[in-house]
């Protein structure tokens, strides 16, 4: 008996759970990645030859509440059309039933991937505002990610910042509502990295334990402040490179004085623990993070007479030179001229 190596074994399993695309525009490049209730493909769809991602679901998945999700999903995407939103291009279903939609495939990097090779706090912040931006976008459609994270969160090749994995994402309607999605759901165990719910049968994950506002993780009501909280919780995993503990949660200046006590103030009230002492919306956290890439003053932090005048001086220190100049070169001609 001739026995199969590991490797052959490994390839059979994916020629047999591979998606079968026939009939269809597209051919299967490889895997990307699985998570949630589908996995990403990377595909060519071969009437336009152009390289795309494709989300499909599981075969152990075919439900009818998981397919309607799944277009769910691909409908909010593709209504949330804004730069920091991958396009979706197709939606459409495999003749075993599985649903599937092609978008825009993107190169790149994830935010904490990037976060790794960029130490400067300021190009940070800019892709961190970034990221503000496109959220606010969302919620201005009534749209909370509900799953913000790094890994969420991806650089492309030419800087751009998109916000990725819509796929729990929930409609407000212009306001708070009970998420019956999360009515059980309870914190993890401290081995678990993610939670799922109790009471849906393809254990669809509703958020990340390190990145969810309480309130999700209790089951309660659900507003804009919950992405505002996640919010800070990536601004957190920013300025510090870690994420931020579930509970007992240490000052990011603890750990590193370096960081300015503006941009620890914006962090942690958009990471307070009541709703209402957070920024009331991404849109209000997008301008206090401006106004620390400007170094102007920010409304979570009150400064003293020494660090106004400081972060006045840090900010004009060209004309402060300039002017120094201009006096030093009258000193220098009033001291010729009596000579």
């Amino acid at each position: 008996m001739n026995w199969l190596s590991d490797q052959k074994l490994d390839h059979l399993r994916r020629v047999v759970n591979e998606p079968d695309f026939s009939g269809t525009k597209y051919s299967i490049v490889k895997e990307l990645g699985s998570g949630g209730m589908g996995s990403v493909y990377l595909a060519h769809d071969q009437e336009l030859d152009r390289e795309v991602a494709i989300k499909i679901l599981r075969e152990t998945d075919l439900t009818d509440d998981t397919k309607r999700r799944m277009l769910r999903e691909a409908q909010i995407i593709a209504r949330l059309e804004h730069p920091g939103i991958v396009p979706v291009h197709d939606v459409g279903e495999l003749t075993d039933g599985r649903v599937y939609y092609a978008m825009k495939y993107v190169r790149g990097s994830r935010l904490d991937e990037y976060a790794a090779n960029v130490t400067t706090t300021g190009d940070r912040l800019r892709k961190f505002k970034s990221v503000c931006e496109t959220v606010a976008f969302a919620h201005s459609h009534g749209v909370v990610h509900r799953d913000l994270k790094p890994q969420n969160i991806m650089i492309g090749s030419f800087g751009e910042v998109l916000v990725l994995d819509w796929g729990i994402a929930k409609v407000l309607l212009n306001r708070a509502i009970t998420d019956l999605e999360a009515e059980t759901l309870k914190l993890p165990s401290p081995e678990s990295k993610e939670v799922a719910t109790s009471n849906t049968t393809d254990g669809a994950i509703i958020g990340t334990r390190h990145y969810m506002s309480p309130e999700q993780a209790r089951g309660e009501q659900i507003d804009i402040r919950t992405d505002v909280y996640s919010l800070g919780a990536v601004l957190y995993f920013l300025l510090t490179n870690k994420a931020p503990a579930v509970t007992s949660l240490a000052l990011p200046r603890a750990g590193d004085p370096a960081i300015g006590k503006a941009a620890e103030a914006v962090c942690l009230k958009a990471m307070a623990l009541e709703r209402q002492d957070r920024y009331a919306s991404a849109a209000e956290l997008t301008i206090d993070v401006g106004h620390l890439l400007d170094a102007e003053p920010v409304s979570a932090y009150r400064e003293n007479i020494f660090e106004k005048s400081g972060r006045w001086v840090a900010k004009n220190r060209f004309l402060l030179l300039l002017v120094l100049a201009y006096l030093i070169m009258r000193v220098f001609f009033i001291i010729t001229a009596r000579h």
